[in-house]
C-alpha cells in the first residue's frame, strides 16, 4: 500500500528540479562562450592596431631614400702600443648617408667626432688589426661611435649607413 501514494505523483513534478538544473548550466555555458567570444575578438583587434602601429613606427620608415652622399674625413694618425714598443696608424675613411642633414650634423660636431675616433683608434691592438676580422671589427666599432655621436647631437643615428677605411696604413 505504500507503493500506491507514489505512483499517483505526476511525472511532470519528478523532472521538474532536473530541467532547472539543465537550465543554469546552459545559461553559464552561453555566457561564457559569449565573453570568450568577446575577449578573443577584442585580443584580434588590439594585435592587428599593434602590428600596423609597429609598422609605422619601425626604424625602416625613417630612413631616407636617394643616392648616397659621402662625407671624407681628414685622415687620422695615431700611435698605440704594439708587439715590439710603439706603433702608428694612419687611418682614412668616409661616412655614408643617404640624408644631407646627417652629414652637416656631423661636420659642425667635427671636433667630438675626431676626439671619439682618435681615442678609439688609439686604443686598438696591432695583433687585432692586422686581420680582416679585426679590421670589420673596427669598423663597426667607429660606425657605432659615430652614430652615438648623431643620436647625442639630436640627429638619427640609423641615417648613419656605412663608415668606409679609404686608407688604411700600420707602421
Amino acid at each position: 500500500m505504500a507503493t500506491a501514494p507514489e505512483a499517483t505523483v505526476p511525472a511532470d513534478v519528478a523532472e521538474a528540479p532536473e530541467e532547472k538544473k539543465r537550465i543554469l548550466p546552459l545559461w553559464l555555458t552561453i555566457t561564457l562562450a559569449a565573453v570568450l567570444i568577446c575577449i578573443a575578438a577584442g585580443g584580434g583587434f588590439w594585435l592587428m592596431h599593434s602590428r600596423a602601429a609597429g609598422k609605422a613606427k619601425s626604424p625602416a620608415a625613417h630612413h631616407p631614400s636617394g643616392p648616397p652622399h659621402y662625407l671624407p674625413l681628414k685622415p687620422f694618425v695615431v700611435n698605440f702600443q704594439g708587439a715590439q714598443g710603439a706603433r702608428y696608424l694612419q687611418v682614412a675613411l668616409q661616412i655614408m648617408s643617404r640624408d644631407p642633414k646627417t652629414l652637416t650634423l656631423i661636420q659642425q660636431n667635427d671636433p667630438v667626432v675626431r676626439n671619439n675616433l682618435l681615442l678609439l683608434l688609439g686604443s686598438q691592438q696591432a695583433t687585432v688589426l692586422a686581420t680582416e676580422a679585426g679590421k670589420e671589427q673596427l669598423r663597426a666599432s667607429v660606425l657605432e661611435a659615430i652614430r652615438k655621436i648623431v643620436a647625442d647631437a639630436g640627429g638619427h643615428p640609423s641615417h648613419v649607413a656605412a663608415i668606409y677605411f679609404t686608407s688604411f696604413v700600420m707602421q
